[in-house]
């Protein structure tokens, strides 16, 4: 009776196994025909396919900020240094 639980719990497990590496395969193809299709498209509209092109273009803003909108200290946020805290003295 042992011998059958053990043979049955090794099948269960090498089918629950196979079930697995065919949806790691199914994943895998379909991420490789996404990406194929993404670059096919840039290509197309002659544009690079990279992810530095792809963050460049999602973060050009779409609108003129306003002035002043991200700094407080009217300078824009790259000229002047980045800190985590500014401290200020209070009299």
């Amino acid at each position: 009776m042992n011998l059958i639980q053990q043979i049955l719990r090794a099948v269960l497990f090498l089918v629950l196994a196979f079930f697995g590496l065919v949806m790691a395969f199914v994943f895998m193809a379909s991420t490789a025909l996404a990406i194929g299709v993404l670059y096919i498209i840039a290509r197309i509209k002659g544009r690079p396919f990279g992810v530095k092109a792809y963050w460049a273009e999602r973060r050009r803003p779409t609108m003129p900020p306003r002035p002043g909108a991200w700094s407080r200290s009217g300078q824009p946020a790259r000229a002047r240094d980045v800190t985590d805290i500014e401290m200020r003295e209070i009299p």
